[in-house]
């Protein structure tokens, strides 16, 4: 699946669209045009194009699911590699003692896809990945997590393709996993991993998928357009907390808004620019540290 074939592709025939809004690639639905993006199907296209756009001095960058992405209202003067649907594939191998497996994903695969696809082997240890809203990739390089689990705990491994345009496979064990933090640059591009999952019961696996679910439905602003939770959590403290407790749920600039139902989450009411949300954003980050002396770091990544 990881597997590059050497054939030589021209760049014309590796599909990319012109002038492309970015609120329709990331899930606030806010920020302007992207010059041009690219949507690479397997491991030798991804490859040529990052070789094409890899130069000193070309603005280029990797989008997945742009859960966790705001782009600001005046676009992105340079190439987006889109890796999405298009580069989503997946299969399981059943560990010889059959305690396990690994599914072999690449980047672009849905997070609730690929729990959905370990239910259904009967595979447990990604039930906390069923409702986060985003892909495989991002998910890798942010180390994302919830309700207590972490990618870290289910990687064996991640391909890489690095500044050199080489593939290359990492252990877990040296991609410098942290709270919202690995060790993937700027300058790498997560291609897919392989995730090590033991035998559960499917019962019992997809009972907690239902319970994570119906938690983030009663807690979460669902309903509405966000890029998930805003803040990292300050060390000691609740970033939702502490917002709440600073009287900053409802606080609105346009249609951004500090979510009444969770107020650890910037939220588009339906018309906010990227402009709006970041001075929410920035908003809350003063005032919480006039009043609560604490720091907020932003969760989302501000283009």
């Amino acid at each position: 699946m990881f597997e590059l074939s050497g054939k030589t592709i021209p760049l014309s025939d590796i599909r990319h669209e012109a002038n492309v809004p970015m609120s329709a690639h990331t899930t606030f639905h806010a920020g302007g045009h992207a010059k041009e993006m690219f949507f690479p199907k397997d491991m030798d296209e991804l490859v040529m194009v990052k070789r094409c756009f890899a130069g000193p001095g070309v603005k280029c960058m990797v989008v997945g699911k742009g859960s966790n992405l705001l782009f600001d209202d005046e676009g992105y003067d340079g190439v987006i590699i889109n890796i999405d649907k298009d580069f989503a594939r997946a299969e399981v191998e059943e560990m010889s003692d059959g305690s396990g497996a690994y599914i072999r994903a690449q980047a672009g695969i849905r997070l609730a896809e690929l729990a959905l696809l370990a239910r259904d082997h009967e595979l447990t240890g990604l039930e906390f990945a069923y409702g986060i809203p985003g892909s495989l990739g991002g998910a890798v390089v942010m180390n994302a997590g919830a309700y207590g689990g972490e990618m870290k705990d289910v990687i064996d491994s991640v391909i890489i393709i690095d500044e050199n345009c080489n593939i290359k496979t990492v252990p877990a064990a040296e991609m410098d996993f942290a709270y919202r933090h690995s060790a993937v640059t700027d300058k790498q591009i997560v291609a897919g991993a392989v995730l090590k999952l033991q035998k559960g019961s499917r019962a019992e696996i997809k009972a907690k998928m239902d319970d994570f679910q119906a938690r983030r439905r009663e807690k979460q602003p669902l309903e509405y357009a966000s890029a998930g939770s805003t803040f990292k959590r300050p060390e000691g403290y609740f970033a939702g907390k502490l917002i709440e407790d600073s009287g900053l749920k409802g606080y609105r600039v346009g249609d951004a808004c500090v979510s009444e139902k969770h107020a650890g989450f910037v939220v588009n009411l339906g018309h906010a620019t990227a402009t709006d949300i970041k001075q929410v954003i920035a908003d809350v980050q003063r005032i919480v540290y006039e009043k609560q002396g604490v720091h907020l770091e932003p969760e989302v990544r501000i283009i």
